[in-house]
């Protein structure tokens, strides 16, 4: 009895990504139900999404599907199929972290070209509209959300350079499961946000 006790006990590490990913769950929240009661008191700016981020979408679900079956090939001790996984997820990851990139200039360059009756507005009538509050509430989500998928892209070239420098002699996959853990976090994340952005442009 005292032995199943004890399997079933959560690692410390995983409970600290789990508490952390409720917070940045409750955090998340707390700015898109801001966004939504902002807009809904007028003088906001609406924007289009940039087709980077369907493209960048594809590349994390893939991403996401691909880490759960290196996770699933490491457990199998099948290491020459997890290394070949942990490569393609990683480079999906730097992918997505790329088109994120591209994507969210565009869109800032994007709501820089603020228009009135189809006329891109002179620097003097810029400064009167600038501040915008919907400007404002997109760039601290992404802000957040970008630092996430960095952290994220770090934790997998970790996942990475300490499998393939060394040959896996211990089975633990404790480091790996907290690295899925939370790259499937962002990837839901983002599909959230994703969403959220598309039914409020």
């Amino acid at each position: 009895m005292e032995m199943t006790k004890e399997r079933r006990k959560i690692h410390p590490q995983k409970f600290m990504m789990w508490l952390s990913i409720g917070s940045m769950v409750m955090a998340f929240a707390g700015l898109t139900s801001g966004y939504m009661v902002r807009q809904a008191q007028g003088n906001w700016r609406y924007y289009e999404l940039p087709a980077m981020f369907w493209y960048s979408t594809v590349a994390i679900v893939i991403s996401s599907v691909t880490m759960h079956m290196a996770v699933k090939a490491f457990k199998n001790r099948e290491i020459p199929k997890f290394k070949n996984l942990i490569t393609i997820t990683l480079i999906l990851g730097i992918v997505f972290g790329l088109l994120q990139y591209g994507g969210f200039y565009q869109l800032y360059h994007q709501l820089q070209q603020i228009k009135i009756n189809g006329q891109v507005l002179n620097e003097s009538a810029r400064v009167k509209v600038n501040g915008n509050p919907s400007e404002s509430f997109l760039y601290v989500i992404a802000g957040l959300h970008l630092a996430h998928l960095f952290g994220g892209i770090v934790a997998l070239i970790i996942v990475y350079i300490r499998n393939f420098r060394d040959n896996v002699k211990v089975y633990n996959s404790t480091g790996l499961e907290i690295t899925a853990t939370y790259w499937h976090f962002v990837d839901i994340l983002w599909v959230y946000l994703f969403v959220f952005f598309l039914a409020n442009q």
